[in-house]
């Protein structure tokens, strides 16, 4: 805070404002400080781009919002993932910093040379009295726009004559992130990650105000102790320590135990935490439904099968190819049409069962099928539309390579590979509970 202070008194920016981006700034406070240092003064001319970049979650665009937001310096904050084009990112600027008209003067397909014209055009009707800023989050997608339109940008104050500067926000490094073509090297400036200690003492600012803040930050402290191993992402770290306090507190709303009571607390926390654990990034359930089904399992016992980490660690098309692939092995090729086929028309049972079939399909074991009938399924039991891209392939060899599928053709047949599905349905059931899919009601023994 001093250093931001400081800071503010060589450069003019009220005390008053610096003391609320302080505040809003935990852990960031050198970075702050040195953007400010090199923003200098509002009225004179700001070096023409920065290039900003560290990991995700590792503030980059709050600190940089905070400070345009705070000390009122006209910016405009744009999110490369939204412009799908070149066209919204130079009407979005213009936009902001000369008004609709200004905008409504580009061509329906700009090209950079329209868009500095049009910023010079409307730049001597509107002088700056104050330098404005651009400011692009997730720049590395720039990369896939025109070949050019970085080495404008990072030139973009020469070009347009005017004090302007350009900030990109990016999660990968400049060696990575520079064109091919080549540009002017911007100045850079790194975020790193947050420390154990800085992320305890942000995320320790979140407390609950039934609860003392003490006993927020020893559940703070036990979260990352889980997760911190795995996890640095304060985004991502926020969202567990907000899904699984009420598990945490839980003795102590039922009178169980007392905020002190650190043991107890551990005790009741530590599996729940392990679980949730396996799911981190992954968002297979929305937190709704993880409530649910914590609550769920507290009444009636854990459910049985599959365990968590065995479960998670499959992709989401990748489960259901195993499911395609056990109701390939373990359903009639005659009975797909029922299952799979909306419109089948009317099928009398007695010439969908089969005459005199007393022998079950689970204990008669799996039957091998062909990769084209696998496919013709997984498209149909998979809610979305799926390109039969190579991804889909290598999912295929991946279950293989993991033994939950066996491949039993010759090595020599390229044509009709055949595989079998090597999973119980115990496993593929709990599997299946994870995308909300009814597997039982596809599988014929069961009809």
């Amino acid at each position: 805070m001093s250093s931001l202070r400081q800071e503010g008194h060589h450069s003019g920016y009220g005390t008053e404002k610096l003391l609320r981006v302080a505040e809003e700034l935990p852990c960031r406070e050198l970075q702050a400080s040195m953007l400010l240092s090199i923003m200098g003064e509002p009225q004179l001319f700001c070096v023409p781009s920065i290039f900003i970049y560290g990991h995700r979650a590792s503030g980059k665009s709050h600190v940089v919002s905070v400070l345009l937001k705070e000390l009122e310096l006209p910016h405009v904050i744009i999110s490369c993932a939204e412009c799908i084009s070149v066209a919204l990112l130079f009407d979005q600027v213009l936009l902001t910093f000369f008004g609709g008209d200004a905008a409504a003067a580009l061509p329906r397909y700009p090209s950079l040379s329209d868009f500095i014209r049009g910023y010079k055009k409307h730049r001597s009707c509107s002088a700056a009295e104050q330098t404005r800023y651009i400011v692009l989050e997730k720049a590395e997608l720039l990369r896939d726009m025109d070949a050019n339109l970085i080495s404008v940008l990072v030139r973009l104050q020469e070009l347009v004559e005017d004090n302007v500067s350009v900030f990109f926000l990016s999660d990968i490094p400049w060696d990575t992130f520079r064109p091919n073509t080549g540009c002017l090297e911007p100045l850079l400036l790194h975020f790193p990650d947050y420390t154990r200690a800085e992320l305890q003492q942000i995320l320790s600012r979140d407390r609950h105000l039934s609860y003392s803040a003490d006993f927020y930050a020893s559940y703070i402290h036990i979260l990352l102790g889980v997760f911190y191993v795995v996890c640095r992402d304060l985004r991502e770290l926020r969202h567990l320590a907000a899904l699984n306090f009420g598990k945490f507190c839980e003795p102590v709303t039922e009178g169980k135990a007392t905020e002190s009571d650190t043991h107890k607390l551990w005790r009741n926390i530590e599996p729940h935490l392990k679980k949730a654990m396996q799911t981190v990034y992954l968002r297979e359930v929305s937190s709704l439904e993880w409530e649910n089904s914590q609550q769920v399992e507290t009444q009636t016992g854990p459910l049985r099968g599959l365990s968590a980490h065995t479960h998670v660690e499959l992709p989401f098309y990748s489960k259901f190819l195993l499911i395609a692939a056990y109701l390939a092995s373990y359903n009639p090729a005659r009975t797909d049409k029922r299952f799979f086929v909306k419109h089948h028309g009317k099928i009398k049972k007695a010439k969908f069962l089969k005459k005199n079939e007393k022998t079950s399909n689970h204990l008669l074991g799996p039957k091998p099928f062909q990769l084209d009938r696998l496919l013709a399924i997984f498209y149909c039991v998979v809610e979305s539309r799926v390109a039969p891209t190579a991804s889909v392939f290598s999912q295929i060899s991946s279950l293989v390579t993991l033994q939950l599928l066996t491949e039993i053709s010759h090595s020599d047949q390229l044509d009709a590979p055949k595989y079998k599905c090597a999973v119980s349905l115990d496993f593929i059931t709990a599997v299946s509970r994870t995308v909300n899919f009814d597997i039982v009601k596809y599988i014929y023994d069961f009809l």
